[in-house]
């Protein structure tokens, strides 16, 4: 049988917009995944819905005066456009508010464990509030935290200190909606126990060995301290009823019925396509690879809780292959709180920044394996350094010189030389590279694979002067622009998992009628002597008083005053001998350094900087930017055309809106500071031993 891809991302909660955290999280990854998956020629369907049930809802919609499903009805049609807005390319979005696909499958879910044996009734005391007369759901509660002491804590969550909490458990209980002090009444509720589940889990996950370290042990962990029962019904009317005569006025948990929205939107998309059972070929079939996108704080329900209500099913569906979970976004600095006003809403983005732009950041800054942080200057400087100065530019260059000087048709190629051949398979190795990446889920590693064909191509470009040969060599100016036109066609393929705008431009541009598959665009043939389309700029640039702007439309949401700005010549200082402590290294520690010669090519001061040259260096066929505290001592005219030290290895910054790839070496004694430059000459690239 052939194998088949299953991708989902987590539901987005249809009480809300969608922010930055939430798109990095779980959805972004996930459509650049799937984008992949269909260019290399894989079967593969992409799913996903709003979640619409849950206190959330109801406690928000009793605010609002309107009913639970008015509100989730204007909520699901923003999440659609939104996403629609960022190109997103889901099969079937769908709602778990459908009575005809979704009541049905959550009730048989529960009649299924229930009848298996893996549902039990209990009687427990909840919180009830009289004032209101009804049984306070966790959310309806809140108090102060028996763990941190915070206050404020719901009964389901303390958002302080992030533990699970039952609402009996908080100290000084109040009711949300009406601000009374409840009372403790007894009720009965219907109780999945996992524990039943926890060898045939453990087996499971010991199977599991391609999963991130970061999923897998954390739920092994889980497992060793023991799971237990979890309630799957609430006493309130919103909700699929519980489909027990005794259950009566009681629905399904919200945590319990979402998950199955997965299957119930499959099932609305194969009816749609007028092929009603062909969901089952994607969650019966043993063959399929089912994938689930999530953030970390849904860790637990995708990797424990879900797959235990799988495994209680009769009908054999199939378990989750990857749960690509990552961790969290935070924002300019602290931790994004909607509740606090401190997010950046997709919506609110968008209206200012390019698609392309916010995808393009959001993927290269990802929190894959730890937490990032979102700062709207860093995107400026990526967006405007990386996507517009290297793929931008690259594309808009080349096609531009054909426009103006080659009679506007894609050039015909002549004889291929060594360095024409060397792009081109360049531009292969670096498609693997990126394939490699994107199924192991390295989403950012991969469009650093992407941009290296870029990067390279304008190398390749700058080197070859295309202008130089036009009047004299018209041949070989031609063949220069094939190649670089097929380069580009090569990255309207590589680049479309991340900015699918931009690279539907290129595709116009060049006259191609569709994209190239990923083994297509290793050759990357373009339809010669076809007409252009109009060349226009792929990226714009982010201007600061775009980021200026956003920056105060958060600060005003949040209802916090600017913070004073920290004079960048305060932080970013030559270390002194006093700031140097002695700590004993050895040879390998040094040769991860990755010290090389390097050539400056440019220099100039960093504007608002005191203390800060911006230069470009050559590293040995590749120019990166080196920011550095040294203009004091010298002016940037004295930089360039010098062989320095430059340390290739260290992590990439933004230090005051200028990117910095890289550390020269300096010496200071007594308040002066020397630049380390070479004795005598040696090419850019040659290692520091």
């Amino acid at each position: 049988m052939p194998e088949r891809y299953l991708v989902t991302s987590a539901l987005p909660y249809a009480n809300g917009p969608l922010h930055v955290g939430q798109l990095a999280g779980a959805y972004m990854p996930a459509d650049s995944y799937v984008r992949y998956l269909r260019l290399a020629g894989k079967d593969v369907i992409y799913i996903c819905g709003s979640d619409e049930h849950g206190v959330p809802i109801t406690v928000r919609a009793e605010k609002e005066g309107v009913t639970p499903q008015r509100l989730v009805d204007r909520f699901h049609a923003g999440l659609v456009k939104t996403f629609d807005a960022l190109r997103f390319t889901f099969d079937n979005y769908g709602r778990t508010t459908l009575r005809e696909t979704h009541y049905p499958l959550s009730q048989r879910f529960f009649t299924n464990l229930y009848e298996g044996g893996y549902v039990k009734p209990l009687e427990t005391e909840q919180l009830f509030c009289e004032n209101c007369k009804r049984f306070l759901p966790d959310r309806y509660v809140e108090g102060t935290c028996p763990h941190c002491g915070a206050g404020g804590a719901r009964g389901d969550q303390c958002e302080n200190c992030g533990r699970w909490l039952a609402a009996m458990e908080l100290g000084e209980p109040r009711c949300k909606v009406c601000d009374g002090v409840p009372v403790v009444r007894k009720t009965t509720h219907w109780y999945l126990e996992l524990p039943k589940f926890a060898d045939r889990l453990r087996e499971w996950l010991a199977g599991n060995t391609h999963w991130r370290d970061n999923v897998r042990k954390f739920c092994l962990s889980w497992l060793d301290e023991g799971l237990a029962d979890r309630a799957i019904t609430r006493d309130i009317n919103w909700g699929v009823p519980v489909p027990l005569p005794e259950a009566r006025g009681k629905v399904l948990y919200v945590w319990f019925d979402a998950p199955i929205g997965y299957i119930t939107s499959t099932i609305e998309w194969a009816r749609k396509r007028g092929q009603p059972d062909r969901w089952k070929d994607y969650w019966l079939d043993a063959d399929t690879k089912l994938v689930h996108f999530i953030g970390k704080d849904n860790i637990v329900f995708h990797a424990l809780v879900w797959p235990a209500m799988l495994m209680g099913q009769p009908d054999g569906f199939v378990l989750p292959f990857q749960i690509p979970a990552n961790e969290f976004l935070n924002l300019e600095g602290r931790k994004i709180s909607t509740s606090r006003n401190w997010a950046v809403w997709v919506d609110d983005a968008l209206a200012d920044f390019q698609v392309d732009a916010l995808r393009y950041y959001l993927t290269a800054n990802a929190p894959e394996t730890r937490d990032a942080d979102f700062s709207f200057a860093e995107m400026a400087t990526r967006v405007n350094s990386e996507l517009a100065d290297i793929f931008g530019n690259f594309v808009n260059r080349a096609l531009a010189f054909v426009k103006n000087y080659l009679g506007n048709e894609v050039p015909r190629a002549g004889a291929l030389q060594a360095r024409d051949e060397e792009l081109l398979k360049l531009a292969g190795r670096q498609l693997d590279a990126e394939a490699a990446h994107v199924e192991n889920f390295e989403m950012r590693a991969a469009l650093a694979a992407a941009l290296e064909i870029a990067r390279a191509a304008n190398k390749y470009y700058n080197d070859e002067e295309p202008w130089a040969w036009r009047e004299r060599d018209r041949g070989r100016a031609e063949t220069i622009l094939n190649v670089s036109c097929r380069v580009a066609a090569t990255l309207s393929t590589a680049f479309d998992p991340f900015t699918p705008v931009a690279t539907a431009e290129i595709r116009r541009m060049l006259g191609m009628e569709r994209a190239l598959s990923w083994e297509e665009a290793k050759t990357a043939a373009v339809p010669e002597g076809a007409p252009l389309g109009d060349v226009k700029i792929l990226i714009e640039k982010i201007d600061d008083g775009k980021v200026a702007a956003q920056l105060r439309a958060l600060e005003k949401s949040a209802g916090l005053e600017p913070a004073a700005a920290v004079p960048e010549e305060e932080k970013e200082t030559v270390p002194t001998e006093e700031d140097m402590s002695e700590e004993h290294v050895n040879m390998d520690d040094v040769k991860k350094l990755g010290m090389v010669v390097a050539e400056v090519k440019t220099c100039e001061r960093v504007e608002g900087a005191d203390k800060l040259l911006k230069m470009t260096v050559d590293v040995g066929g590749e120019e990166r930017p080196v920011v550095a505290g040294i203009a004091p001592w010298y002016e940037p005219e004295d930089l360039v055309g010098k062989k320095i030290i430059v340390v290739k290895n260290m992590e990439p910054a933004t230090i005051r809106g200028a990117e910095s790839r890289g550390m020269l070496l300096a010496a200071e004694h007594h308040d002066v500071v020397k630049v380390l430059a070479l004795d005598g000459d040696l090419p850019a690239g040659a290692n520091v031993l």
